[in-house]
């Protein structure tokens, strides 16, 4: 058995999330719905007009692990954080919530730890403003060789794909998992950083990755032909399991060319920060567990559904409860 089940890379962000409306979004220049990279006179700005600040550890993989670590897997995070407070701060949450922070918070004189500002309007929408800081820095160097080897799945965040040494850590967590016999995934995170990175995504899906989640508009963003049913087959011809959300219209899973569609019940969301997080928390729970792919898409629907109905982007609920109720256990 293997000490992890599954182990993450991605951003380590604290999330700063404040309630606002469409208006004062207008005035702060805020583009609704979308993450938008910000320097450090801009995350200060921001941080200041925010009222009611609610304050957690995030980062979409982070958020993740969270939710598999409230499951109960064996989880770990190779992330980067600084030696100030909230670096201090947020390895001290991983590690209260059942993840292992594997990295050590930097000491010295390198950026200060990530953060990012979420504002939330009535609809449940989230806008996100993020200040990379430190862990933009990940490389390879952070990725411990007997983590990545003694984990049953590596999930990596596209986020990262910003900058050529996340691009080379992610390559040597998954070439090292898979050659240990595990497997290695990739959350698209966002149709901007296929924009930025398009070849590269496809490369690393084709040739180092056993599968691939994004929502509708990022799988749509890899071929730009403006065709979902196509653009899965292509996806799928190149990646043995590729998972499309598509919020109210559900879930289409294609493993080995067999496709299931999962429905989903229609909610308004009070806050849709972690949606995708959690869905991935959920269904990479039962593809660990070795569910069908029909159980691992409600288990991530389920999961998904939970966190859109409070603040913050990870659950409150027990998770494995939820899915006994609705008979997945």
């Amino acid at each position: 058995m293997k000490k992890y089940q599954v182990v993450g890379i991605g951003n380590a962000v604290v999330d700063v999330i404040t309630q606002c409306d469409d208006s004062f979004l207008e005035q702060m220049g805020i583009d609704k719905g979308i993450m938008q990279l910000i320097e450090t006179e801009r995350a200060q700005l921001l941080y200041a007009s925010m009222k009611d600040r609610v304050q957690a550890p995030g980062g979409s993989v982070a958020n993740t692990l969270a939710g598999l670590g409230s499951l109960g897997l064996r989880t770990g995070f190779i992330g980067r954080v600084h030696d100030d407070a909230l670096g201090r701060f947020y390895a001290q949450a991983m590690t209260d919530d059942g993840t292992d922070f594997v990295n050590a918070p930097v000491p010295g004189g390198e950026l200060p730890t990530s953060r990012s500002m979420i504002f939330v309007t009535p609809d449940g929408e989230r806008s996100m403003n993020t200040y990379l800081g430190i862990s933009a820095e990940l490389g390879p160097g952070d990725v411990p060789e007997d983590v990545a080897s003694d984990a049953e799945i590596v999930f990596l965040e596209g986020y990262l794909f910003d900058k050529d040494k996340g691009k080379e850590a992610f390559i040597r967590l998954a070439r090292t998992c898979r050659a240990a016999g595990g497997k290695a995934g990739i959350s698209i995170s966002d149709p901007f950083c296929v924009e930025r990175h398009r070849d590269d995504f496809l490369n690393l899906i084709e040739n180092e990755m056993d599968f691939v989640i994004g929502n509708e508009a990022e799988i749509r963003s890899l071929f730009q032909n403006n065709d979902l049913d196509a653009d899965l087959a292509r996806v799928s011809a190149i990646c043995p399991l590729v998972v499309c959300t598509r919020s109210g219209d559900g879930v289409t899973i294609i493993r080995d060319g067999a496709r299931t569609d999962v429905p989903v019940d229609r909610v308004v969301p009070v806050d849709a920060t972690g949606a995708g997080d959690q869905f991935a928390a959920g269904f990479l729970y039962g593809l660990a567990t070795g569910a069908d792919m029909a159980t691992a898409g409600r288990m991530g629907c389920v999961a998904a559904g939970e966190v859109i109905s409070h603040m913050g982007a990870r659950p409150e609920a027990n998770l494995l409860q939820l899915f006994r109720r609705s008979n997945l256990t």
